[in-house]
């Protein structure tokens, strides 16, 4: 029997109207703007009306260091909703939106996958209700402006050599990483140097995904810093006048939209922010909305917990007011025995040797939640048909020396049948007392900052700044930039800035190449090793793969 692809399932459920699903939370006619019968925006005034109303549970879905094995974090994430519906709760969830870029690349989409999938998956995984594009377009106006404010006379002495606002598209191409611009004589502009980002890492998508409402949202547009003067004053969007206009083509997009999984329950899916190179959260308000109509939210953060979960912990939960009630940690046999040096092509023969050399990962993801951040914890082992009864055993009996469970879970084989036993311990959790504390106080100086999360989470021996780095950070320290907590920006395959060092690495250091100021998202960047903000497309990119028929039916989307 043919194994049907994800697109294949997606296009086998039919979703309910998308007004149904918004009945069920309990919002009105009013409060929705319908995107055709299953995507909808919901109005930001809900918060309003449901300001006294007690927030839900929350709980984080993190991962251990990814792998060419995969883990299956969105797939969980579904799943587990489902699951905890199924228990007779009112779950919601709260994803990223994807990112054209991993879609025609390499990496996929972000609706999950099998039989735990947010729908409708063609259009998440490409235009959606429009956020990105509106991203991109926020962040390109304001290059404009920019250098047009320079081609026009720069009243405000902005040094060309010193601007650091670049442009951006939301699709991997390397081509566009360092360009020269503003050619073809004196009414081509002012030649200089320039470069773009891939969207989901321009501070805008930091900023949507961290603002309260229109009037934060237009404050933080304004605080952007594009570039310094000659005198070293910083140049702001606000100086430039650019942020009602930036705001004016954000105000939809702001806005969180409103779709279902296969099993029809409620998913916000808002913003999108790499992990790696980005904060890697969902947007703030799609989160505090969910948490006000549902009893229990599950949400996920992106790639492995040293990334994505340090950045919701530390950057999200101190910008939005909000703490988690539980982590569930997702790991799979195949990607522990990869980190145990087990060769690509052997993951599916039980090898206990290599799996034990692997687990240090999955134990040092768990101890950072709870020990370092003071949050209780459940595994989710995404099983295989290939894993061993040993090799599970082994799994959980490390686990438990930790003091931390193991749930299986087949979601992506049965949907939310396939995630009660997780669901079950996640409803434990929960109510379970919990000691959550950030990594850091603002006060820390930001040097101290990154050293502490390199010592303390990745596990690194200290940090060596390279000379101009170093003296960015003093300079923004200096500025009064100090109190702002860091976002650091490295490979997604390692603890360390070695892709190279799977598992749990020892006595390394990291090396900080360059310190970004995103003064309106309110963090400071870190690039950390040979870390790229525009990725490029693989040798066969997935694009060569996607196609639509005759009737506008997609095909070959994962």
């Amino acid at each position: 029997m043919k194994r049907l692809s994800d697109i294949e399932i997606a296009q086998s459920v039919t979703p309910v109207p998308v007004g149904e699903i918004a009945t069920e939370l309990g919002l009105s006619e009013q409060e929705v703007e319908f995107y055709g019968r299953y995507k909808a925006k919901v109005e930001l005034s809900v918060f309003d009306r449901l300001r006294e109303k007690p927030d839900g549970k929350l709980v984080l879905v993190t991962a251990i260091t990814p792998t060419p094995a995969g883990e299956g974090k969105t797939t969980t994430t579904v799943g587990l909703g489902d699951a905890l519906r199924r228990r007779g709760k009112k779950a919601v969830l709260a994803l990223r939106e994807p990112s054209l870029g991993p879609v025609f690349g390499i990496k996929g989409g972000a609706a999950g996958g099998g039989w735990a999938q947010v729908i409708p998956m063609e259009d998440i995984n490409l235009h959606f209700t429009g956020d990105m594009h509106a991203i991109g377009a926020a962040n390109n106006l304001l290059a404009a402006m920019l250098d047009n404010h320079i081609h026009q006379g720069n009243e405000l002495g902005i040094d060309v050599r010193r601007i650091t606002w670049k442009r951006c598209v939301d699709m991997n191409d390397r081509q566009l990483r360092g360009i020269v611009d503003g050619l073809g004589g004196r009414l081509g502009g002012v030649p200089r140097e320039d470069g773009f980002d891939i969207t989901v890492a321009s501070e805008i998508m930091a900023i949507l995904c961290l603002s309260t409402g229109i009037r934060d949202l237009k404050e933080r547009l304004a605080r952007i810093v594009v570039g310094y003067t000659r005198d070293d004053r910083p140049v702001t969007a606000g100086d430039l006048k650019a942020q009602g206009a930036m705001a004016a083509l954000l105000k939809d997009a702001i806005k969180p939209n409103l779709v279902q999984t296969l099993e029809h329950t409620p998913a916000f899916v808002h913003g999108g922010p790499f992990a790696n190179i980005a904060h890697g959260c969902n947007s703030i308000t799609a989160t505090r909305l969910a948490l006000k109509l549902g009893d229990i939210v599950v949400t996920e953060a992106g790639f492995g917990a040293d990334l994505g979960a340090e950045k919701f912990l530390d950057i999200k939960c101190r910008k939005a007011g909000i703490r988690p009630d539980a982590v569930v940690v997702v790991a799979t046999v195949r990607a522990l025995k990869h980190h145990g040096g087990a060769a690509k092509d052997a993951l599916e023969q039980e090898n206990l040797a290599a799996l034990e050399r692997g687990l240090p990962n999955l134990l040092g993801h768990l101890e950072n939640m709870t020990v370092r951040f003071g949050l209780p914890a459940v595994v989710a082992l995404n099983r295989f048909p290939a894993d061993t009864e040993a090799e599970i055993r082994l799994v959980r009996e490390k686990c438990a020396e930790m003091g931390v469970r193991v749930a299986l879970s087949e979601v992506w084989a049965r949907g939310g049948e396939g995630g009660l036993e997780l669901a079950d311990e996640v409803l434990s959790l929960v109510e379970q007392p919990s000691s959550f504390r950030m990594l850091y106080e603002d006060a820390l100086p930001l040097r101290n900052k990154i050293e502490t999360v390199v010592r303390e989470i990745y596990g690194g021996d200290g940090v060596d700044f390279l000379p101009g780095a170093a003296k960015e950070l003093e300079r923004l320290q200096g500025l009064g930039f100090g109190s702002l907590p860091v976002c650091i920006a490295k490979t997604q395959y390692s603890f360390s800035d070695n892709p190279a060092l799977l598992g749990r690495p020892r006595h390394f250091r990291v090396t900080v190449k360059q310190v970004r100021l995103s003064a309106g998202a309110g963090f400071v960047v870190v690039l950390l090793g040979d870390i790229m903000t525009m990725p490029g497309l693989p040798k066969v990119p997935a694009a060569e793969a996607i196609d639509v028929d005759d009737d506008g039916r997609i095909h070959g989307l994962f």
